[in-house]
């Protein structure tokens, strides 16, 4: 499956459509990641937590797209967009949304 952010493929031109695909990934936080965050965000630094768990939510969500494409008889998804957003009630949950169009190449 090719997966590009790009509305075309160079080199492989687009033979077909099959729509619009979305998948949606929440995930968790522990309070171990919650807490170490609150001290690099006191003391400054990268948070390495939760840049993983950003990294495995994305990760999860382009799988799922691509799942849903290959479903449909894709080959690829052009025009990903990809989404971040904080979700529960301290915004404890990492939420990652892409989007895309299910093309055959």
């Amino acid at each position: 499956m090719i997966l590009s952010t790009t509305p075309t493929l160079e080199g492989h031109p687009i033979q077909q459509y099959m729509g619009i695909v979305t998948a949606e990934t929440i995930i968790g936080a522990n309070a171990i990641r919650d807490f170490m965050a609150g001290l690099r965000d006191f003391f400054g630094g990268r948070s390495g937590s939760y840049e993983e768990v950003l990294r495995k939510a994305k990760a999860t969500a382009l799988e799922e797209l691509s799942g849903q494409a290959a479903e449909r008889g894709a080959n690829a998804v052009v025009g990903i967009k990809l989404d971040y957003e904080t979700v529960g009630a301290n915004g404890s949950m990492l939420m990652v949304v892409a989007s895309g169009t299910a093309v055959i190449v």
